[in-house]
């Protein structure tokens, strides 16, 4: 079975990138493969200091085949760096396995990843592996596909990454055009449709959207575990994007995944026990929102 190399994105948090890189030197494949480690440049001065502690922490990182630590000297910026990172591996590779600095793998996460990258290599229709997946219930069926791509611990080909497309203003119109907007939304649970529309105003700088987008136009499919082989430990406002929240934690898998052949087709009852969940947790994360908004503003 050919490895693919993994792409590792850090900034400024050295603890989460320890711990990351700890459950992810204990996967079984660990030893046998490449891992290259992308540093964004400091935006600030008053990040320098938390960036070239994590790069020197990077430099003592052991338990790999090889570790190549890419010190960027400008910032990127979360999108540029992973846009970059992943278009120069995968050029390279053919083939990635990508995780930011807040993901904490299973011990089988390299395993599912290499296997499905490998079982998968010549079906057109599936285009990304997925790590993670919703604490939904405890009976979900050991793998299944969702439709677009996603972002948590994830995999994919270059003949996948060749259809990311960086134009969310195109993306979004072609959503509009083709009124797909509530099956993006996941039928209103999560509103994608705005994240890509903040994206096209430079209100975020989120790449994933892109990716989810610019593959959902495509029809292709992810595949998915039943149980999670990825806890985000980000979700504790340390990072650009993320939030305090527990609503996506989740226990990662402590057996491996085992790989069958399924229908290519979105699992149409998994979909609908994400739009549960998530419209389920709605109030709970916009309270949430809403209550770090005071605290930012100073409001009672």
């Amino acid at each position: 079975m050919i490895l693919a190399p993994i792409a590792l994105f850090v900034y400024n948090r050295p603890w989460h990138v320890q711990q990351t890189v700890e459950a992810l030197r204990k996967n079984e494949l660990a030893a046998s493969s490449e891992l290259f480690i992308f540093s964004d440049g400091p935006k600030s001065e008053k990040d320098r200091e938390k960036v070239f502690a994590v790069r020197e922490y990077c430099k003592t990182i052991t338990g790999f085949k090889s570790v190549a630590l890419i010190e960027r000297a400008l910032n990127l910026g979360l999108a540029s760096s992973i846009i970059t990172g992943v278009t120069e591996v995968i050029n390279r590779c053919g083939r990635i396995i990508v995780l930011e600095d807040d993901m904490v793998t299973s011990p089988y996460f390299l395993k599912f990843m290499n296997e499905a990258l490998e079982f998968y290599r010549s079906e057109e229709k599936v285009i990304c592996v997925h790590g993670y997946i919703y604490p939904i219930k405890d009976d979900l069926p050991e793998i299944f596909f969702l439709k677009g791509a996603d972002c948590w611990g994830w995999a994919t080909w270059k003949r996948g990454w060749d259809l990311f497309d960086p134009d969310g203003a195109k993306l979004l119109k072609e959503i509009k055009k083709r009124k797909l907007q509530k099956q993006f939304n996941i039928n209103g649970a999560y509103s994608y449709t705005k994240l890509l529309e903040n994206n096209t105003l430079g209100r975020n700088n989120s790449w994933a959207v892109l990716w989810r987008a610019a593959t959902f136009l495509k029809d292709k499919l992810t595949l998915h575990p039943g149980t999670s082989l990825i806890h985000n430990i980000g979700n504790d406002d340390s990072g650009t994007h993320c939030r305090v929240s527990n609503i996506f934690d989740t226990e990662i898998s402590r057996k491996p995944i085992s790989l069958t052949k399924i229908p290519l087709e979105e699992n149409s009852l998994i979909y609908k026990e994400i739009e549960k969940y998530l419209k389920s947790k709605k109030t709970s994360f916009i309270t949430l929102v809403i209550n770090r908004m005071k605290r930012l503003t100073g409001i009672p």
